[in-house]
């Protein structure tokens, strides 16, 4: 079991998106100072999508070039256009996102898996300062297609591989993954890319998302991402559960010896300042 494991802070990008407000970039910039406060060092800030499709993500340039130092800063993009724009405002870090399985890749970005990957094509080559992560959703279950096979996991891992992504995060999109489906799919893609650096993305629907935890910590994985407070979800993947609150995640590695890095009172102020910024939040219509 590894002595030490990184946690990055989805909040402020997963957490927020689905929320039925929008936050405005100066409470956006507060919870990252808080986050930063309470000893986060990874933290996702922002998704480079349509602000038509998620306007909560609306003010990602702004946010960027706002940011606090002291962590480093990372955001998503769903295609070469995301990429381009996340380069543009300073993102040395971006998440890529492909769906594992077809239904919920036409649903959150328009378009198939293999044309979603061939848009990417080129985008590590193009960008060589950047540090990519290739995020699989839906990499276990999948609301429109139901299991998503190991196999069929391995394979959109090895297309990351073929246009230079090696880091990868699987995501439990829904947060109804058994843990040891997860557990056999790792071992999958750990054999399809040996080099492959694995982390986890988790959701939690029925209260297993620990029990993830602890199969993944015994089979070596040392980075997770969480959201504090338990926000998050994702707007096209119906039935998708918050993601494992921060909170709790720090708590039950604590509680195993595993350090973290992480002040536990501090975080808790962290959620009291992401409650706030959403009680002032402009509805969405």
């Amino acid at each position: 079991m590894p002595q030490q494991v990184q946690i990055t802070d989805v909040v402020l990008r997963d957490g927020l998106q689905d929320e039925p407000v929008v936050v405005s970039v100066a409470d956006r910039v507060r919870i990252a100072e808080a986050l930063v406060a309470a000893g986060l060092r990874r933290i996702e800030a922002a998704s480079f999508v349509n602000p038509a499709r998620v306007p909560q993500m609306a003010g990602a340039e702004e946010l960027v070039a706002a940011l606090p130092s002291g962590a480093r800063w990372s955001a998503l993009a769903l295609n070469r256009r995301g990429v381009e724009r996340a380069v543009a405002a300073g993102v040395t870090d971006v998440c890529l996102v492909v769906s594992a399985a077809e239904g919920h890749s036409r649903a959150n970005a328009g378009r198939g898996v293999h044309e979603a990957l061939a848009d990417l094509d080129g985008v590590v080559a193009d960008n060589p300062r950047i540090r990519f992560t290739g995020g699989i959703a839906t990499a276990f279950v999948c609301p429109f297609d139901g299991e998503i096979s190991p196999e069929r996991l391995a394979e959109v891992a090895t297309a990351y591989a073929a246009i230079g992504v090696t880091r990868l995060g699987l995501a439990d999109t829904l947060g109804t993954a058994e843990p040891q489906h997860v557990g056999r799919s790792i071992g999958a893609v750990r054999e399809a890319v040996p080099e492959a650096v694995v982390g986890l993305h988790l959701h939690n629907a029925l209260g297993q998302a620990l029990r993830t935890v602890d199969i993944a910590l015994d089979l070596g994985i040392t980075r997770f991402d969480a959201a504090v407070g338990g926000y998050g979800g994702c707007p096209f993947a119906p039935g998708a559960h918050g993601n494992i609150a921060t909170e709790t995640l720090v708590d039950h590695l604590h509680a195993r010896g595993v350090d973290t890095g992480i002040d536990r009172v501090r975080l808790g102020e962290a959620v009291a300042v992401v409650r706030e910024a959403l009680r002032r939040g402009s509805p969405i219509g």
